[in-house]
């Protein structure tokens, strides 16, 4: 099987749709000789903050000599960026191979009147095998969606049960208040890990410390009184944590700050679980750390940044952030969402920063609310002298901001994490066509 192969049956795959539970995996995992049995995993689930969480922690694992895998979704620049070793990519040649033995063992299920497995949980069962044949120390996974039921949950007892913010996202599905997610949420704690959590709204963290009680865990939230921020600008931030001094976050935002000391408690229990992770190891495994589509500058003149806010939780984050590193500039908005999102309360948060806005429909149609649609919600927030446009398409919606923007104007294309890379390919191909 080549790669482009592969990618084309998992495209099949994914006709299967999104289904929570673990039977299906179990099953699948068992063809391949269970893998995840010979791994020893930190698990991340939230709401916002899990994929930078994930960074933070896995470059300083990296950064003390531990080989370090990484399991993340969704992708930004490449799909194969979801199953990384201390962060490099899994190669196409590997893929493609562990692919054809994916396929086989489906196969041998069908074949006995077994479900197929989703996508996501053939490329989970991919991402352990390949961990397995690495020799990966450790790996840091990321919950696809919820937790209890998530295909990532099929490991046994991990390290570290991790949690970065929990709100409200994906209701119907993980539950219909934050309690009812949070509970979901906490499905990944099993007896023997430690469990770790940022601050909480109080019905979140009641549901988490009870989920650890009843497994006989140590819980531990972040108290964010510790956490002092010594400067930042749009390049980052300066953060002191408990005794811990001057940290540089290349990520600048105070719930980067709170998703760092995440990490840090994580990598403070892993030490006393004796892992050997020095000092040095942590201040330069944060400032190190790389993590696409979070406040990222594609261009300076003028300011282009991007980020991954597609629910109001991280939208307001971004408007303080935004705030806070610019302030008194009203910015030229590009936004794209799922339908399926709450965008009437994100537009309201982000529309008051808008000097114009362009909307967009995301590369996803079936799931993407148009273009259209947002616009006429985005005019309800916003001033009236402020124009709202619905773009034809991404190139367009990029092409009109950089047009009207002058060297002093910040862009900012938010929403989906789905559409930043057709953003970024954006940018680069208008930079390309103006060079002499």
């Amino acid at each position: 099987m080549t790669y482009k192969e592969a990618r084309v049956y998992l495209d099949h795959v994914s006709k299967y749709g999104s289904v929570l539970g673990l039977d299906t995996i179990r099953e699948l995992l068992h063809e391949l000789g269970d893998p995840q049995q010979d791994l020893k995993f930190i698990h991340i689930a939230g709401t916002n903050g899990k994929g930078s969480v994930l960074a933070y922690i896995s470059s300083v694992l990296s950064e003390a000599g531990y080989r370090t895998g990484r399991y993340v979704s969704p992708t930004v620049i490449s799909y194969l960026e979801r199953i990384q070793i201390d962060g490099a990519s899994i190669s196409e040649e590997a893929f493609a191979r562990l692919t054809d033995k994916a396929q086989q063992a489906i196969a041998r299920m069908e074949a006995a009147g077994k479900p197929s497995p989703t996508v996501f949980e053939v490329e989970t069962a991919i991402a352990f095998l390949y961990f397995k044949e690495t020799y990966c120390d450790y790996v840091v996974l990321e919950c696809g969606m919820g937790g209890e039921g998530d295909a990532t949950n099929i490991i046994p007892s991990p390290l570290c049960a991790v949690f970065a913010s929990i709100s409200l996202d994906h209701l119907g599905i993980l539950g219909n208040s934050i309690e009812e997610i949070a509970r979901t949420k906490a499905g990944i704690i099993k007896p023997g890990c430690q469990v770790i959590s940022a601050p909480q709204p109080e019905e979140a963290a009641l549901a988490l410390k009870e989920a650890a009680r009843q497994k006989g865990c140590t819980f531990h939230q972040v108290d964010d009184a510790c956490i002092r921020q010594v400067q930042e600008s749009w390049k980052g931030q300066t953060i002191d944590y408990r005794e811990q001094k001057d940290l540089y976050l290349p990520l600048p935002g105070g719930h980067q700050a709170i998703n760092a000391a995440v990490a840090l408690e994580t990598l403070d229990s892993l030490r006393k679980q004796g892992l050997t992770i020095p000092e040095g190891a942590i201040q330069e495994g944060l400032k190190k750390v790389q993590w696409f589509g979070r406040f990222t500058c594609l261009m300076e003149s003028p300011w282009f940044f991007i980020d991954g806010a597609h629910n109001p939780a991280a939208a307001r984050c971004l408007a303080g952030t935004v705030r806070r590193c610019f302030p008194d500039k009203r910015l030229i908005l590009i936004m794209g969402v799922f339908r399926d999102k709450e965008y009437e309360e994100i537009a309201k948060i982000m529309a008051p920063l808008a000097k114009s806005v362009h909307t967009v429909t995301l590369p996803d149609e079936v799931r993407s609310l148009s273009a259209d649609v947002l616009a006429d919600t985005m005019r309800r927030f916003c001033d009236k002298e402020v124009p709202v446009t619905a773009s034809p398409g991404i190139m367009e919606a990029v092409a009109s901001a950089l047009s009207e923007a002058d060297g002093q104007d910040v862009i900012l294309a938010f929403g989906s994490l789905s559409y930043l890379g057709r953003i970024k390919d954006a940018v680069s191909k208008i930079c390309e066509t103006k060079t002499p």
